[in-house]
């Protein structure tokens, strides 16, 4: 039997033809090669060399050289542990804070919801870096999910940040805004769980 590799996420498929879309990231059947083995002899295509650096600007050079650091060394899963890590604390500290008025619980998810807004930058430039280097800035369905994920939870962070700037009080009791904030943390859980639910495929290569 025939083994097949896509070549945007890099999962393998067998069978004697490659599947109508991958079930990692969603590639059409181009997309796939067949995998070199002993009994078919068939080569994967080379992938394009890369452009001469001879012509490249100082500027060029350095973001090259950062990028190639930020790939190399997995900054992107790294730091998308941060807010992965401290929005569900966030959200679960607004939802007690609002359910039994606990103004320090409050205070803890906005500082929470700080951190989240500071790390994303970070987050989102890395995957993007990630996106262009180890999947050749392919744009398939679970790409253009997990871009829209980024940008649902860059959006809400900042709003939500915002929000209790400007009413510092949106928790309490006596805020009839406080059941929509604690919406908006919802959404920006949901969005992020989404996201992580995505990487996790290409990740592990699971259908």
């Amino acid at each position: 039997m025939k083994k097949w590799r896509c070549t945007v996420c890099g999962y393998i498929h067998a069978g004697d033809d490659p599947p109508e879309k991958c079930p990692v990231c969603g590639a059409d059947r181009s997309k796939f090669v067949e995998v070199n083995s002993p009994e078919t002899g068939a080569a994967e295509p080379d992938r394009p060399s890369p452009p001469s650096t001879a012509a490249l600007t100082p500027w060029s050079k350095l973001y090259g050289f950062v990028t190639a650091l930020i790939s190399k060394h997995h900054v992107h899963p790294i730091s998308v542990h941060i807010p992965n890590g401290v929005a569900p604390a966030a959200v679960l500290f607004v939802a007690l804070a609002i359910f039994f008025q606990l103004e320090n619980l409050a205070l803890a998810a906005f500082y929470n919801m700080v951190y989240v807004v500071l790390a994303l930058p970070l987050v989102l430039f890395s995957g993007y870096i990630d996106w262009q280097k180890k999947f050749d800035g392919k744009l398939t369905g679970i790409f253009g999910v997990k871009m829209v994920c980024g940008f649902v939870v860059l959006l809400t962070s900042i709003i939500l940040v915002v929000w209790r700037i400007m009413d510092p009080n949106i928790a309490a009791a006596t805020s009839a805004n406080r059941w929509m904030f604690l919406g908006v943390h919802l959404v920006l859980l949901s969005a992020a769980g989404i996201a992580g639910f995505c990487g996790g495929k290409l990740v592990f290569n699971q259908d």
